[in-house]
């Protein structure tokens, strides 16, 4: 199986930037833990308060879906259900 890359950005209403920002420390710290995740990276946009760009890399397909599963469960998951989500995915 090839690894699963996802990049791209999210955008963060402002008025919920900061329940998102505090969030995000503990779903990267999780997400790093999980088993065939090589890379995963959030930050913030230098011009954009509302925009994230994300890049994530994944051993393979089954290791990116359990992450979307674990993700939609979640926290993170909740906290972030009004965030935009520009994806795109590479396998």
């Amino acid at each position: 199986m090839s690894k699963v890359i996802l990049k791209g950005h999210i955008v963060v209403p402002i008025e919920t930037r900061k329940e998102v920002v505090e969030a995000l420390v503990i779903h990267k710290k999780l997400t790093l833990k999980e088993e065939g995740c090589l890379v995963f990276e959030v930050e913030p946009d230098e011009h954009d308060q509302a925009r994230f760009h994300v890049y994530e890399e994944f051993r393979d397909r089954f290791a990116f879906e359990r992450h979307q599963a674990r993700v939609k469960a979640s926290e993170w998951g909740k906290v972030t259900v009004n965030v935009i989500r520009h994806y795109q995915i590479i396998e």
